[in-house]
């Protein structure tokens, strides 16, 4: 037979795995329970699920509130222990749902239920809220990966500086006409060398005729 007297003198002065102890320079402050049908969050007779035979919770789970009612009639099978009843979405019609089922209950039991409704009301309503803002996503980028790139850039760097400077030398080599036969050059460099050479020549030509048509219209 379930004794509630005896089940809170032992939790209290004894064990229990949903007790958590603050403490504020060496002095116990205030006890909280982490048990998921504790209705206030705090540890003392009033509130505690396991040493009250006939108790209420509000409960939520993916976006439905549930209200969980526990009775001593139930006590001899745990796993009928607590009767489960969906609330409806619309507040109003839950608080009305939770006086028709808590009718014979404690007023403050009543009232503690009522606020903890309200209070899982209030924050699904502020996390549809967020779900509708465009927030910025955060991406953690690792350091080992961050290190590895910039050595990369850096090497890529000195190999680019490396190919100007063969690209500028072959340049004024060729065109101070050092090298009659071209060999032993690598040839993607050398293709680009020559290219930028055409290019030049192309702009010169293109620079002459441009000058020779303004003088002819002067003259004109």
């Amino acid at each position: 037979m379930q004794h509630d007297e005896v089940i809170w003198k032992v939790i209290n002065h004894g064990f229990c795995s949903y007790k958590v102890r603050t403490k504020l320079q060496g002095k116990d402050t205030q006890n909280f329970c982490r048990n998921e049908y504790n209705v206030t969050g705090l540890c003392n007779r009033q509130s505690c699920p396991l040493a009250n035979s006939r108790y209420a919770t509000i409960v939520e789970k993916e976006g439905w509130c549930y209200l969980y009612i526990k009775t001593i009639e139930r006590a001899h099978s745990p796993k009928n222990l607590w009767e489960k009843i969906r609330l409806p979405k619309n507040y109003s019609k839950s608080l009305d749902l939770i006086d028709k089922h808590l009718e014979f209950f404690p007023k403050t039991m009543i009232h503690r239920n009522k606020q903890r409704l309200t209070k899982i009301h209030q924050y699904l309503i502020r996390m549809r809220k967020l779900q509708l803002k465009v927030t910025p996503k955060l991406v953690g980028e690792p350091k080992k990966i961050k290190r590895r790139e910039k050595r990369r850039e850096q090497k890529a760097e000195k190999i680019a500086l490396i190919d100007r400077a063969i690209k500028s030398e072959l340049v004024q080599r060729l065109q101070s006409g050092m090298y009659g036969d071209i060999y032993n050059f690598p040839k993607q460099v050398y293709k680009d060398v020559l290219e930028e050479v055409s290019e030049q020549k192309e702009d010169e030509k293109e620079g002459e005729q441009e000058e020779e048509e303004e003088e002819e219209e002067e003259e004109e």
